[in-house]
């Protein structure tokens, strides 16, 4: 292995927009092949994003020799096939969020890469952004007092009716594309796993998908969320951590430029401090702890059975909203 991590990007997904720069501009990974299932396509976006060498399978492209890790960013109901072929071809997988269709899927990818002893992760980027630290360490010093609630959103309106996130055969809709999100947040805040889980929906005639959902969360320790996601809504995103003792609110939680500072506003009692954190690319952290894992022979930060803990409750919820 070269002392710069070789990705190889599995197919021409959109966000590889956001990924692919971040590998580039990574201090210990480069983008070396992309595949697709059309030659042309996978020509026209290695030239587009600066990558060297473009395939016309998905195939050709594990059969490449000189690569050391995978982006996995196909539709939400291949990540499990294309992964566990990641997997039996020996090579390493940033897999995009939600990690699988359901959790039982997922558990079938994590089972091929801990048989083989390979590195896998899912790509929740936001996980990787300061802003959190500092909400962590707020609530640890006992900022607000012991949490009893959290709140979020993330809601975006579709522009195109043909956008895969509308998609039921492809595992689309709010909760599998953004609400995957407020959930593996409440269980990063909190550090445990819901005991309960419920949701409403309002699912698209058209579609088959909830385009919106609203969920509630019950933890063991004692607090709630409470979150909301949608497809057809006004942009935000967004979290509240509100104990008896103060309150913190994150502004831009989830997709923040690389740019824009980050904000993380804490209230307790009469006093409000407002912590500003430095720019990052949060993408470009994210790829680097996965290059970093593969040089230093360590686990990546985010322990692949976490994505198969947040798909549980992914499948909890879109079970009650579908009764």
């Amino acid at each position: 292995m070269s002392k710069k991590i070789r990705w190889g990007i599995l197919s021409t997904a959109r966000i590889g927009r956001r990924v692919i720069p971040a590998i580039h501009a990574s201090r210990n990974g480069e983008v070396a092949a992309v595949g697709s299932r059309s030659l042309e396509r996978a020509e026209a976006w290695a030239a587009q994003q600066q990558i060297p060498r473009a395939y016309g399978s998905y195939e050709e492209l594990l059969a490449d020799g000189e690569i050391d890790a995978i982006y996995n960013p196909l539709p939400n109901s291949m990540h499990a096939e294309w992964s566990i072929k990641c997997a039996q071809a020996g090579i390493p997988t940033l897999s995009e969020k939600p990690f699988a269709s359901d959790a039982p899927e997922a558990q079938s990818i994590v089972d091929a890469f801990a048989e083989r002893n390979l590195p896998l992760a899912e790509a929740f980027m936001y996980r990787f952004h300061p802003q959190h630290a500092k909400a962590q360490e707020i609530l640890a010093e006992g900022g607000i007092g012991e949490l009893q609630i959290i709140n979020s959103s993330f809601t975006f309106t579709v522009s195109d009716e043909a956008d895969i996130r509308l998609s039921k055969e492809l595992a689309g809709g709010a909760l599998m594309d953004v609400g995957c999100y407020c959930v593996n947040l409440m269980r990063f805040m909190t550090g445990e796993e819901p005991d309960l889980a419920t949701a409403a929906a309002r699912f698209g005639a058209q579609t088959g998908v909830d385009e919106a959902l609203a969920g509630a969360l019950a933890f063991p320790s004692g607090a709630v969320g409470h979150f909301d996601c949608g497809l057809r809504a006004s942009g935000q995103h967004t979290y509240t951590l509100k104990g008896a003792a103060g309150m913190i609110t994150v502004p831009q939680s989830f997709v923040i430029d690389s740019a824009v500072d980050g904000i993380v506003r804490h209230w307790q009692g009469d006093s409000y401090s407002e912590h500003i954190i430095p720019a990052v690319d949060q993408y470009q952290l994210m790829v680097e702890d996965f290059a970093d894992a593969l040089l230093d022979g360590r686990p990546p930060r985010f322990a692949p059975s976490d994505a198969v803990n947040n798909m549980v409750v992914v499948d909890k919820l879109q079970a009650s909203a579908r009764q």
